[in-house]
């Protein structure tokens, strides 16, 4: 019975950790850092203030947890996505697969959205916690790279480097540009077809002159 009680409380003690973060990531991608408040966290995530001090320690904690937490969502179902294609597949098939966690999101909006809108506003002041994320981050754009580097045999590792991060930065952009609330307004079929055109021309570049 002890065993019992002692688990109950665990699994309460993870949805309320849980909520506070999904409840900061919701806030955060509204109004960024200095915008979110202590109480507005716990009145979203129904919780009380004592338990930010039970699970993370301070506000800012919790934000950087959060921002992490989402950060890592979003590059697990970006690399997921490219380790789906197979040997076959081209640059249009990658730039799908890249794109895809971001399709996902403007189609399904909600805490999904938030997620990218959370990633994207935090992208040009990485918080001290993406350091974990590292090598994550470095499997991401290698995956990406070596499927580049099968298509386009001529281009040099420097240059790879920057589409991506040029087409990662692109990504970033669409998820907090008013474009992007126009463009999860589209048709499904609309949204891939015009997200894959821009990030394939994106990692395909100019011919070499």
């Amino acid at each position: 019975m002890a065993t019992e009680r002692a688990d109950q409380r665990r699994e309460a003690g993870q949805r309320t950790r849980d909520s506070l973060l999904a409840a900061t990531v919701e806030l955060l991608a509204q109004r960024g850092q200095e915008g979110v408040t202590l109480r507005e966290i716990t009145d979203h995530a129904g919780a009380n203030v004592s338990a930010v001090s039970y699970h993370f320690g301070s506000l800012k904690t919790l934000c950087d947890s959060a921002i992490e937490h989402a950060l890592e969502q979003y590059l697990d179902a970006q690399i997921n996505a490219v380790a789906s294609l197979d040997t076959t597949s081209g640059i249009e098939d990658l730039a799908a697969a890249f794109t895809r966690p971001m399709m996902r999101a403007l189609m399904a909006g909600g805490s999904d959205l938030a997620v990218m809108r959370t990633v994207a506003r935090v992208g040009i002041d990485p918080p001290d916690g993406w350091g974990r994320l590292t090598a994550k981050f470095q499997q991401s754009r290698r995956d990406v790279a070596g499927r580049l580097s099968a298509n386009l045999p001529g281009v040099g590792e420097q240059e790879l480097e920057f589409r991506i991060r040029c087409a990662a930065g692109l990504l970033n952009w669409l998820a907090l540009a008013p474009i992007g609330a126009e463009l999860a307004a589209e048709p499904p079929e609309q949204i891939e077809r015009w997200l894959v055109s821009v990030l394939a021309g994106a990692f395909r570049g100019s011919p070499p002159r």
